[in-house]
């Protein structure tokens, strides 16, 4: 939902800027957005209207973000929703009867961290908000399949975009997802990958003619060397000092997701184990959950998160202990995304979640 109703006039202004109505014909995406954000249209379901395919695992959200603006992306997906509107309105024309909506296919094998990157979640979320204003009945089913265990923590993140009637529109198949696609959609239509027989003139099984499958974006497409985010919260941790983040987490299963970026240079970044909370310790008086390393957060933001198998206090700490001269400021977002089981997931500071912070010197 938009933050404020400026935002939403700013965006509604954006969208009469892109020329919606000749976007197709006067418009073309930067070549890095056509070779390496992935999806394509290819064949038909049972009833006649346009499949969409998207494959997410393989998208390089970082170097698509070094190399493209934000807007290009949001551009190019009005672009993508004019060209399947285009298509219904053939369809309609071809069958002799209303082709409105379109079927997708999120294929999320490969689902990971590099997806859950901040800037990358906010713009999806900006896009899934203008579908939802523009195109509210342009969705007839989305089928999720190959979902790993990660995928309820990307759902979570987005969800709140999508109105009640695009939410029972999504189905998240199992493992008979085959089985299920080709009751919605002939063999012929279908792509050998995913079940049927439908292959590219070459008979390559992917379809790669018509469905973009991708990689990392080359660095050669750069056209900036950091992406500048600001997160919720921040501290400045002097030079030989670390700064430590408790989180105390009741239940095994608990999520733990953290976003950070760094001004002033690398930052060493660790999550440690204590029993107790409200006790200080030294990093080699905890247990080691993910090794401290350094990163360089002050180029490209860092994410990452845990599976918290055990109960007890989880120590997010930021070292710069190793910089003489550098202080560096940090700004970060936590959150405990709670097991499905439990809740929906709760922001940290936001919920009645304990969060402490402790600075150490020299550790």
């Amino acid at each position: 939902m938009w933050k404020s109703p400026d935002e939403e006039f700013l965006f509604c202004f954006q969208l009469k800027q892109m020329k919606v109505d000749t976007i197709i014909t006067d418009w073309r995406p930067p070549e890095v957005i056509e070779k390496y954000l992935s999806g394509g249209m290819c064949g038909y379901d049972r009833e006649g209207s346009p499949i969409w395919y998207d494959v997410i695992g393989p998208v390089d959200p970082k170097g698509l973000f070094l190399s493209a603006s934000k807007q290009d992306f949001i551009k190019s997906k009005i672009r993508d929703c004019e060209m399947l509107q285009k298509e219904c309105n053939l369809q309609s024309e071809r069958l002799g009867k209303n082709v409105e909506s379109i079927t997708m296919i999120y294929d999320v094998e490969g689902l990971g961290l590099k997806h859950l990157w901040k800037p990358a979640i906010e713009t999806y979320g900006e896009i899934l908000q203008m579908f939802e204003d523009n195109y509210p009945e342009g969705l007839k089913k989305l089928f999720v399949i190959k979902a790993p265990k990660i995928f309820p923590v990307a759902y979570n993140l987005v969800k709140h975009f999508l109105s009640e009637a695009t939410r029972q529109k999504i189905c998240i198949l199992g493992a008979n997802w085959q089985e299920v696609l080709l009751n919605h959609i002939d063999a012929e239509e279908l792509p050998v990958i995913y079940g049927g027989k439908l292959t590219d003139p070459d008979g390559d099984p992917r379809c790669r003619n018509k469905i973009n499958h991708v990689g990392p974006v080359p660095p050669s497409y750069y056209v900036r060397d950091h992406v500048k985010v600001d997160y919720e919260q921040s501290v400045t941790i002097s030079r030989v000092s670390s700064q430590q983040l408790d989180f105390e987490i009741l239940f095994p299963g608990c999520v733990l997701r953290w976003q950070f970026a760094s001004d002033g240079g690398d930052i060493g970044f660790g999550v440690f184990l204590k029993a107790k909370k409200g006790e200080w310790k030294k990093a080699a008086e905890m247990e080691e959950i993910v090794p401290s390393q350094r990163y360089n957060a002050h180029l490209v933001p860092e994410d990452g998160s845990l599976t918290c198998e055990r109960p007890g206090v989880y120590v997010l700490r930021f070292d710069n202990t190793y910089s003489i001269f550098q202080a560096k400021r940090i700004s970060y977002s936590v959150e405990v995304l709670l097991p499905d089981h439990l809740q929906p997931a709760q922001r940290n500071g936001k919920s009645g979640d304990h969060v402490e912070v402790e600075c150490d010197s020299q550790l």
